[in-house]
């Protein structure tokens, strides 16, 4: 049995600072126009500034996931990154790290096998606005 693998990728804008965007409908269009009814969909964001997850995508559940976020790494506090490099975004290299750059989902029938409420989701933990690349790698028959 041969592995069958279609690489794409799409870009957005982000705010930075935390910025949350849902990114499902351009996933699901991967899969849409790739040969693939079945198989797996891995999202990956390039950069240590980033996260990819997956939440319900509204307002409440967000805020919670940036307040938890703040908790865990706030931007307020000594970090060795930016006594190094000068670039104040030492909170957000750690953000991206406790949160990932990857995520992997099923798909059958073209369709992403995701809960009802919930949406793949790109996080920026950045100091600025940035234009994110966002990968999608599809594994599938």
């Amino acid at each position: 049995m041969s592995v069958h693998v279609k690489s794409g990728q799409f870009r957005v804008k982000t705010q930075g600072f935390g910025d949350i965007l849902d990114i499902t409908e351009q996933v699901s269009r991967e899969i849409e126009a790739s040969e693939f009814s079945n198989g797996i969909a891995t999202v990956f964001v390039p950069g240590s500034t980033a996260g990819i997850t997956t939440i319900e995508f509204e307002s409440g559940a967000v805020e919670d996931l940036k307040q938890a976020i703040e908790r865990l790494a706030p931007v307020n506090m000594h970090y060795d990154h930016d006594a190094r490099w000068g670039d104040g975004n030492g909170f957000s290299h750690v953000r991206a790290a406790l949160m990932g750059a990857s995520l992997t989902v099923p798909f059958a029938q073209k369709r992403l096998n995701l809960g009802t409420w919930q949406q793949i989701v790109l996080c920026d933990f950045d100091n600025r606005e940035r234009t994110r690349d966002v990968m999608v790698q599809l594994m599938g028959e």
